[in-house]
């Protein structure tokens, strides 16, 4: 699991963010959950950088969402990226699927 502490995911947060999720993928295999529990904010380019980062998983491994906020909620829904992810209400959710 892998918790994002922040409450934006913006534009001036989408690099670092993007490069941090690079390092923590790196090595990745099987199942990855991204926690957005403290997420209350995310604009395109913080979805560009999920998006990125998820392809960035080797063959194999899967990126799931897990707490998204109802903003952030919303904004997946609305980019049809709900149907991208696997996303789950809650961590405790996601690590008992």
């Amino acid at each position: 699991m892998i918790t994002v502490d922040a409450d934006r995911i913006d534009a001036a947060v989408a690099i670092q963010f993007k490069d941090r999720m690079r390092e923590l993928l790196a090595d990745a295999s099987g199942r990855f959950v991204l926690n957005l529990e403290r997420v209350d904010f995310i604009d395109s380019s913080g979805l560009g950088a999920i998006v990125a980062a998820m392809k960035l998983m080797p063959p194999g491994a899967k990126l799931e969402l897990a707490g998204l906020s109802p903003a952030v909620d919303k904004v997946f829904r609305m980019t049809r990226m709900d149907s991208i992810f696997t996303i789950y209400p809650s961590a405790d959710t996601a690590l008992s699927a």
